[in-house]
C-alpha cells in the first residue's frame, strides 16, 4: 500500500511530517509495498540495460577497480537526477550498493538518513548508487535535496527500465553486489543492516 508524502512547505515541518510517517513504517518492520508499473510512466529518456537480463553473479577474476573486467550485473548507463550520464561498468571492481527507492516512500524516507551518512563515507571503496522510480522527477529532486543525498548519484528511473532489469517490484530494496559481479543481497535493509553490511564489504 502505497504511503503518500508531500515533500512541501518550511524544512522542519516536512521533518516533522515525515518524523510521523517514520514512525508507521518502523512499527511495520518492512518496506513499503508500492509497486513497480507495468509499463512506461511519463518522464525523460528510460535508463539503458545495455545487456540481457541479469545473471546472479558472474565472477570475473580480473584486477580490482579501472581495469577490472565488467560483469554483466554491471553493464547498464543511465541518466542522474543531476542530468549527468552515468555509467555502472566505471564501478567494476568494487562492491556496489543499488538502492531502490520512491520518492513518496516513509520507508526510503528512513533510510535516506543512513545512506547519506555512510556514502560519502564508503565511495572509493563500497559506491552506493540510488535508483529512484514510482515518481515523478520533480518529486524525486526534492527527495534527495531534502535528505542531502546530492553527494551520492541518484539515477532517474522513471519508466523502470532498471527496476524490471533487477526485478525490483517493490520499494524500498537493496541490492548487493560484490566485487566479483555477484548478487549477495536484495531485498529491505534497515540502517544498522546496511551499515554493516557496507562496512563488511568495505573491509572484505
Amino acid at each position: 500500500m502505497r504511503i503518500g508524502m508531500a515533500w512541501t512547505g518550511a524544512g522542519q515541518v516536512r521533518r516533522a511530517a515525515t518524523a510521523g510517517a517514520l514512525v508507521v513504517a518502523l512499527l511495520g518492520g518492512a518496506a513499503c509495498t508500492g509497486t513497480a508499473p507495468g509499463g512506461p510512466a511519463a518522464g525523460s529518456a528510460p535508463a539503458s540495460t545495455g545487456a540481457p537480463p541479469i545473471p546472479t553473479g558472474t565472477p570475473t577474476g580480473g584486477p580490482p577497480a579501472a581495469s577490472a573486467q565488467v560483469p554483466d550485473v554491471l553493464r547498464f548507463t543511465g541518466t542522474t537526477l543531476g542530468g549527468a550520464a552515468f555509467d555502472a561498468a566505471q564501478l567494476a571492481g568494487k562492491p556496489v550498493v543499488l538502492w531502490f527507492w520512491a520518492p513518496w516512500c516513509a520507508t526510503c524516507a528512513s533510510q535516506a538518513w543512513t545512506v547519506a551518512e555512510i556514502a560519502p563515507r564508503y565511495r572509493d571503496t563500497v559506491p552506493i548508487v540510488g535508483v529512484a522510480g514510482l515518481g515523478e522527477r520533480k518529486a524525486m529532486k526534492e527527495f534527495v535535496t531534502e535528505f542531502d543525498l546530492g553527494a551520492t548519484p541518484q539515477i532517474e528511473d522513471s519508466r523502470g527500465a532498471l527496476w524490471k532489469r533487477f526485478k525490483v517490484t517493490e520499494q524500498s530494496v537493496f541490492v548487493i553486489i560484490d566485487r566479483n559481479g555477484a548478487v549477495v543481497h536484495q531485498g529491505f535493509l534497515d540502517g544498522e543492516a546496511l551499515t554493516a553490511k557496507v562496512a563488511a564489504l568495505a573491509g572484505a
